[in-house]
């Protein structure tokens, strides 16, 4: 009987505590990664399009290397286009098959005027980059989510810290946007606010300049 009581100990209070202590310590130091670093070094998963365009990547690259045999061009422009074709195999696999796959049986169909359009569009996806404050929000919302279902009074704990963690991230939203809109709208004192915030610690700096993008 001894054995099998010592086998449920982690069931009780202190497993309980301990849980949540990690689960909101994890969240915790994840939305200051977030804060921290901004979204630079965070993508949106491929969606079709960039699928569409890495994939017509490599088709395009395929039709150079043919036509360039065909041609009889340089032995330097056949060894060129060979390689741009195998360089961008690792693009398609990356990226995923697209669902819907362009039209590329002909030349005429890879230099076709959507081609061009679905590059474009592909450019433009690629830059776009998660917002930092909404990725934080949902990172707490997550948070006091779990925290909920854990129940008890530590999960009550833990919510109630989140839910205060994500009500001073709005307020420092707030700030920071306060203060963009006063640098823009009174150029003249720019220097002078720049000088007032100069004692900033370098991890703070980081922090705030993160959370401008």
């Amino acid at each position: 009987m001894r054995e099998i009581a010592k086998g449920h100990k982690g069931t009780g209070p202190e497993w309980n505590r301990g849980t949540v202590r990690i689960t909101y310590a994890l969240l915790t130091c994840a939305v200051l990664v977030i804060a921290g670093s901004g979204c630079e070094g965070m993508r949106f998963a491929p969606n079709e399009k960039q699928k569409q365009n890495a994939w017509l990547h490599n088709r395009t690259a395929l039709a150079a290397a043919q036509t360039a045999k065909v041609q009889a061009a340089s032995g330097e422009l056949q060894d060129l286009t060979e390689l741009s074709e195998l360089q961008s195999r690792a693009f398609t696999t990356y990226f995923g098959l697209p669902k819907e796959l362009p039209a590329a049986e002909t030349t005429d169909d890879i230099l076709a005027e959507s081609s061009r359009q679905l590059a474009k569009d592909a450019i433009a996806d690629s830059a776009a980059r998660p917002d930092p404050w909404q990725t934080a929000d949902a990172a707490m919302e997550l948070g006091i989510g779990i925290c909920a279902l854990l129940g008890g009074v530590y999960g009550a704990k833990a919510a109630k810290f989140l839910k205060d963690a994500k009500d001073r991230s709005k307020a420092l939203k707030e700030i920071i946007t306060g203060n963009e809109l006063f640098k823009k709208t009174n150029q003249t004192q720019a220097e002078a606010f720049k000088r007032a915030h100069a004692s900033q610690s370098p991890q703070t700096r980081q922090i705030v300049t993160g959370m401008k993008t």
